[in-house]
């Protein structure tokens, strides 16, 4: 059977998702899309959408899973045709994987991204943002990855120089935001509250993905606990799809009234909250996540080379 659409996701609320015996049809907002129906291996539903009983028959006939999400991608559960256990032998083999190697590709490419951050905003800047010596610290970090052998001190220097990127960013960022290094919930500065809200979504159109491709989100490479595996695709996309708009707008547009502080916490707007809603929708690329999962799924199954992007 023909598999040429991996995953088809869709998205927010009031699409109609009805079938023919060969075709799958969706109808959102006006807008009316068909998918040969043995071509879609797993259909995604994220949101309220109305499904009918039917469709959901046509699917499993025809060997697709069908996927259900909350809107903010965290993931409900799994409908699957009886007897299917293709989900099981990819967990198998994420769980036999040589760790290591996976995890250095990954934190070199999260390193890289961010050193062609820093690098960028200092030519829009015209000055120089680094203490003597960052720099070369950072470069070397990133030769050094290649010689680690244990997942533990990958790790670390993976953290050591994650930190050192956000603390060189803030330097950029006006002193009255009171954003000097990345910090954990509950957030107290608008900065950090605004990175956590793109993370969350960026995590959540990352997560579709990895369920899409039958994934165990969980079985990480660099990262550890639940979401583990969406953790190492988002990291090296955060730069471009999420930092670039918040230290944007931090620098453009941010204003004193779009956020409430208090002694234990950082309050957003609901109007900062829209603004960066519609910016992450045009920043976050989903096609993009598609295919560095795609690229994961068929790297494990020995298919072709893995490669990250950023």
């Amino acid at each position: 059977m023909s598999r040429t659409i991996p995953w088809l996701a869709v998205y927010g609320f009031g699409a109609h998702i009805k079938s023919t015996q060969k075709k799958l049809i969706i109808l959102n907002k006006g807008i009316v899309e068909e998918f040969p129906l043995d071509e879609v291996q797993n259909l995604l539903v994220v949101g309220g959408h109305t499904l009918n009983s039917t469709t959901i028959f046509h699917l499993l006939k025809n060997g697709s899973y069908i996927s259900f999400f909350e809107p903010d991608g965290t993931p409900v559960g799994i409908i699957r045709p009886f007897g299917n256990c293709n989900d099981k032998e990819i967990q198998h083999i994420q769980e036999d994987l040589p760790r290591h190697r996976y995890a250095t590709i990954i934190a070199q490419a999260s390193l890289r991204s961010r050193l062609i951050a820093i690098e960028r905003l200092q030519d829009q800047r015209g000055s120089d943002l680094l203490y003597d010596g960052e720099l070369q610290i950072l470069h070397k970090a990133l030769n050094e990855l290649e010689y680690l052998v244990k997942l533990d001190e990958i790790r670390r220097l993976s953290n050591l120089t994650t930190d050192m990127y956000y603390e060189i960013l803030s330097r950029d960022i006006p002193e009255c935001f009171n954003f000097k290094r990345r910090t954990v919930r509950p957030q107290c500065d608008p900065i950090n509250a605004m990175l956590s809200f793109g993370y969350a979504m960026l995590y959540g159109n990352c997560c579709v993905s990895v369920i899409g491709a039958r994934l165990d989100p969980d079985l990480g490479l660099l990262h550890e606990g639940p979401g583990a595996l969406v953790q190492d695709f988002i990291g090296p996309f955060k730069t471009g799809m999420v930092d670039s708009v918040v230290f944007s707008m931090a620098q453009d547009s941010l204003k004193p009234g779009d956020f409430e502080q208090t002694s234990s916490r950082c309050m957003l707007s609901e109007t900062l909250v829209k603004n960066l809603i519609s910016a992450f929708k045009k920043s976050i690329d989903n096609q993009k996540i598609d295919s560095q999962v795609n690229n994961f799924l068929k790297a494990i199954q020995k298919i072709e080379d893995f490669k990250v992007m950023y």
